[in-house]
């Protein structure tokens, strides 16, 4: 593993879900595990955005049965504001400088506390400070997911890669949690972003797919555990799956 990291500006895409730990909503182990691993790298110089979902407290697609799908989408971005204010609590007790910038406005007396407005020339200047900036709200439109809300922000950010931390640790032709299909799946090491639309993998979503590729940015897929994995992707460890523009 080289000794300097490959990668100066990274966007880390976290699911709820990861946010959860043993069945809590917000699990503070998680996101002690997170901050050590964050403060290893800001003291490598690398500069951090982070996107969350909001699975933990929200699922939107399993709602839209029950309501239609921009209100459902609206409660699961206001869901991720909460896991991004755990997340920052976290950093800043860590001694580790952060700041929310959110797609949902909220009132100016309450924005210092719920979170910035999303600006672009303000995550950079956040990044450029040492900050790591976490990102809030979704695109705060209905109908996009978390996948491409993480595409679009590392586009504006001009992030070097896009990390997406998952359970699974990279892309596989199947489910590799599938009891009946699982053992027929084949773990990619790299493939390219058209490959994986052709393929129709579900890591993640079309929409975020063609904006990386179309783009040129690649997309890192590996586990978040074991503790560690961030720090090896980001100096170049050949760990999860790497999805290449071409």
């Amino acid at each position: 593993m080289d000794s300097r990291p490959v990668y100066n500006r990274v966007l880390l895409e976290l699911s709820g879900e990861m946010m959860a730990g043993n069945d809590k909503t917000v699990d503070m182990e998680v996101l002690n595990s997170l901050s050590a691993q964050l403060i290893e790298l800001i003291s490598s110089g690398v500069q951090i955005a982070i996107v969350i979902g909001a699975g933990n407290i929200w699922r939107g697609a399993g709602k839209q049965n029950a309501m239609d799908r921009p209100k459902a989408d609206m409660i699961g971005m206001l869901a991720t504001v909460i896991n991004a204010l755990a997340l920052q609590g976290a950093l800043e007790t860590s001694g580790v400088p952060a700041r929310v910038l959110s797609a949902i406005r909220f009132e100016p007396e309450v924005e210092v506390e719920h979170g910035e407005p999303y600006v672009g020339s303000r995550a950079v200047g956040h990044l450029q400070e040492g900050r790591v900036v976490i990102f809030a709200g979704g695109t705060g439109n209905p109908y996009f997911t978390t996948d491409t809300a993480a595409a679009l922000r590392a586009l504006q950010i001009k992030a070097d890669v896009l990390l997406k931390a998952t359970k699974v640790d990279g892309v596989y032709s199947g489910d590799p949690m599938d009891p009946k299909t699982g053992s027929k799946a084949k773990k990619y090491d790299k493939l390219s972003l058209t490959e994986a639309l052709q393929k129709n993998l579900k890591v993640m979503d079309a929409a975020a797919f063609s904006l990386c590729r179309d783009n040129k940015l690649p997309v890192v897929v590996f586990a978040l555990k074991p503790e560690g994995n961030i720090r090896k992707v980001v100096f170049g460890e050949e760990i999860g799956t790497t999805l290449t523009p071409s």
